[in-house]
């Protein structure tokens, strides 16, 4: 990967950009829309959102206000924890689909597999919804299905069902909680990992961190988002300013060394910052 609209190839043989914009926590409004029409003009092609997220709008909005072919950016967006079921799934699309208002959503996932509201349901629930998003996709109204949030667990019971596989599993990931376990299971089933909170939510002050951001006169987010692309993964950096988008996108002119990595290791005893997919309480 040699930039931000480098992209990786998914199992179906579509393309996706190898580091995508956070929307998470951005509101629905025209700043909204000004903030990822900035990024786009920074470089990124890659716009992930979700129905929970309530800025589907504003995200819709900048894609057609960019400028470019709507073949030239992705966008994906999630179903909410009160979609779950076939039924449910299909009208909550519609709605998301009418927020974005562009033709087609190039990656569609189930955003957590065991919502509170229906956690002693859950995997009824998941084969519906599944059913829906292969539905969605074999008549092109997505161009990728997959999931958030998933263990190995949660996949295997969605496997005995599915004629499609997910495509991509989308989860906390960082050198703090690197799950090696399940990265490992998504590759041997062909599923690219995205990384949600690939800056650690801003956790820059550990020493071994400062000392490889110095050693190679990056910033320490520029290093964790090194660390992401070096493992092949695609991070999902969130910025509200063209000075930070800027930075997160330079990270293409330098190599962590396999010191620096093993380094980090020590990081890992802090654990996940985010929810246990078992036990969210929403």
């Amino acid at each position: 990967m040699d930039n931000i609209q480098d992209s990786y190839v998914l199992s179906n043989g579509n393309k996706i950009p190898c580091i995508g914009f956070g929307t998470w926590k951005l509101a629905n409004d025209d700043t909204t829309v000004d903030i990822i029409k900035t990024a786009i003009d920074c470089g990124y092609r890659h716009i992930d959102t979700a129905h929970s997220y309530k800025n589907e709008v504003s995200v819709g909005k900048a894609v057609r206000n960019s400028g470019l072919k709507r073949s030239e950016l992705f966008v994906t967006t999630k179903l909410s924890n009160a979609g779950h079921g076939y039924e449910n799934t299909m009208k909550e699309f519609e709605i998301s689909m009418n927020r974005l208002d562009i033709e087609y959503v190039d990656l569609y996932l189930i955003h957590w597999p065991r919502p509170y509201s229906i956690r002693d349901s859950w995997i009824e629930a998941n084969e519906g919804t599944w059913r829906a998003f292969e539905e969605l996709y074999r008549a092109g109204k997505v161009k990728a299905i997959g999931v958030s949030n998933f263990l190995e667990t949660h996949m295997d019971v969605l496997l005995d069902t599915a004629t499609i596989a997910p495509m991509v599993n989308q989860i906390e990931l960082h050198p703090q909680f690197v799950q090696r376990d399940l990265v490992s299971y998504c590759k041997d089933h062909r599923m690219i990992i995205e990384a949600y909170s690939p800056l650690i939510r801003g956790q820059f002050d550990h020493p071994v961190l400062l000392e490889i951001s110095n050693k190679h006169n990056k910033s320490v987010a520029q290093v964790l988002l090194r660390w992401q692309i070096q493992h092949g993964f695609i991070p999902l950096p969130k910025s509200s300013t063209k000075e930070r988008m800027l930075e997160n996108a330079d990270v293409f002119d330098f190599k962590l060394t396999e010191d620096d990595i093993e380094s980090m290791k020590v990081l890992e005893k802090f654990g996940r910052t985010g929810a246990h997919p078992d036990t969210a309480e929403f």
